[in-house]
C-alpha cells in the first residue's frame, strides 16, 4: 500500500480484515503450506485493491466522488489507480506466461514482503528468487508500456 496514490482511504489494518474475511469465506481453508497461504493472501489484497480503484475511477468518472475526512492513520497510496489496474491486467498475463514469477510480484508488490522474505514463502533459493524477479520486472516492464 506504500505504493499508492495520496488520499487513499484503506487503512492497513481495515485491509488484512477484509483479507482474510475473503480468505475464510473461501471454500479452501486449509492451507497446503506457508507458500499456498501467502499466494492467497497476496491474491486477496491485489483484488481489494483493484475493487477499489475500479470503483474510484467510476465515482471520479461521474462527478460524483466527494473527499471524505480520515483518521491521520490512513495509508497513502502513491500509483495511480491506472497504473494499478493496468498492472492487474499484466500480471493476469504474466501468471500464463510463469506462474512463479506472477507469484513473486504479487508477494513484493501487493503483501510487502521483501525479497528473502517472498523467496522464503515461495520455498525458494534468495539467488532463484532474484533470477525470477529480474525476469518478471522486465517482462511487467515491456507489457505496461504496450498498455499504455
Amino acid at each position: 500500500m506504500a505504493r499508492e496514490q495520496p488520499g487513499q482511504t484503506l487503512q492497513p489494518t481495515a485491509l488484512v480484515h477484509e483479507a482474510w474475511l475473503r480468505l475464510a469465506a473461501g471454500e479452501q481453508s486449509r492451507w497446503e503450506n506457508r507458500a499456498h497461504f501467502f499466494a492467497a493472501a497476496a491474491e486477496a489484497m491485489r483484488r481489494i485493491l483493484i475493487d477499489r480503484a475500479r470503483k474510484r475511477q467510476v465515482r471520479l468518472a461521474s462527478g460524483l466522488a466527494n473527499p471524505d475526512v480520515f483518521e491521520d492513520s490512513r495509508i497513502e497510496l502513491k500509483v495511480p489507480e491506472d497504473e494499478l489496474i493496468a498492472l492487474h491486467d499484466v500480471l493476469d498475463q504474466l501468471s500464463r506466461v510463469d506462474a512463479d514469477a506472477a507469484r513473486l510480484v504479487k508477494l513484493r508488490y501487493f503483501v510487502g514482503m521483501n525479497m528473502t522474505q517472498a523467496a522464503e514463502a515461495m520455498e525458494l533459493t534468495l539467488r532463484g528468487a532474484e533470477r525470477l524477479w529480474t525476469f518478471a520486472k522486465a517482462w511487467l516492464r515491456d507489457a505496461m508500456q504496450k498498455v499504455k
